[in-house]
């Protein structure tokens, strides 16, 4: 049943287990293992590790009613699971009970992309000549012609970028490193950067490429403002427009030049290639777009 009271359960078994996942992930994943968990135990209004299958059957079962996302509710079993797992291996139970419940199945959205067109319109309208215009013109160069995550690009070093060797380095999720090929453009772009631009907003003396006005290291927020703003100058939907939309449109673009899903794949530093055929999808509904537009038999007639 709900919790109706504001009392706080202090789970020690919850909390040994989160204490220990803190040396294996990251901050923000051990904060969302703790708000599922929490929400278990406030469904309970008892400790998550005294659970049963019949208690997750039916918090799973008030999560669908309260009009949760399916993404939401696989991500909270998939907590308890693993907090069941290691409970077994502490030997404080001798059961998953997650282990029978089953997942909601998610519908995978395709990610949307730009046309090469837009992406072009995009990076003219960062044609500034000031040292934040330089700057704004090498993150998106460098978001589209490298495929970076917005959290990767703000945390390049200045020396993250090999100019002579084309290349740059990135330091990806669970710190892997991947090396990244990058146009000529791209590569020209962030050269005129760093000799013009910014040695005048280097006044912290930082080792980040990317900065901001006041000389600290540029922000994510800082990223996703300058796209919106550059969108707007470019005649694209402000809204629409944000980091991740260049990473897509970088990979949906390889594929639809020829590029192989394996290279794909390195090239973005995902762990699975199953992400990354995600965007072969993106490639056919494009040809497939195209087909009906173009071809004089396939046109789409007016009903």
């Amino acid at each position: 049943m709900p919790c109706n009271s504001s009392e706080l359960v202090v789970d020690r078994d919850v909390e040994g287990f989160l204490l220990l996942l803190g040396v294996q992930r990251s901050p923000r994943t051990v904060d969302a293992y703790r708000r599922d968990l929490a929400a278990l135990t406030a469904f309970r209004t008892g400790p998550a590790s005294e659970a049963t299958v019949e208690d997750l059957e039916k918090w799973v079962a008030q999560m669908r009613a309260n009009g949760l996302a399916a993404s939401t509710i696989a991500r909270r079993v998939a907590a308890t699971r693993s907090y069941y797992r290691h409970a077994m291996l502490t030997g404080s139970r001798t059961d998953n009970p997650a282990a029978e419940i089953a997942l909601p199945r998610r519908q995978r959205k395709l990610p949307r992309t730009l046309s090469a067109a837009e992406v072009e319109r995009l990076i003219e309208a960062a044609n500034g000549s000031t040292p934040r215009g330089m700057r704004d013109r090498a993150l998106v160069e460098l978001l589209y012609g490298a495929g970076l995550r917005v959290s990767e690009a703000v945390g390049l070093a200045k020396t993250g970028v090999d100019l002579d060797g084309r290349t740059v380095r990135v330091l990806g999720k669970g710190s892997k490193e991947r090396i990244v090929p990058l146009g000529r453009p791209g590569v020209e772009t962030v050269r005129r950067y760093l000799a013009l631009g910014r040695p005048h907003l280097d006044c912290r003396h930082r080792p980040d490429l990317f900065l901001n006005a006041r000389g600290g290291a540029l922000t994510r927020a800082g990223a996703f403002l300058i796209l919106r703003k550059l969108a707007d100058r470019a005649g694209l939907e402000p809204g629409r427009v944000h980091p991740h939309l260049l990473r897509h449109s970088f990979a949906t673009h390889l594929l639809e030049g020829g590029a192989d899903l394996r290279s794909v794949q390195e090239m973005l530093g995902h762990a699975s290639l199953s992400t990354t055929e995600l965007y072969t999808h993106v490639s056919d509904l494009r040809r497939r777009e195209t087909y009906f537009d173009a071809h004089p038999h396939a046109r789409r007639r007016p009903s």
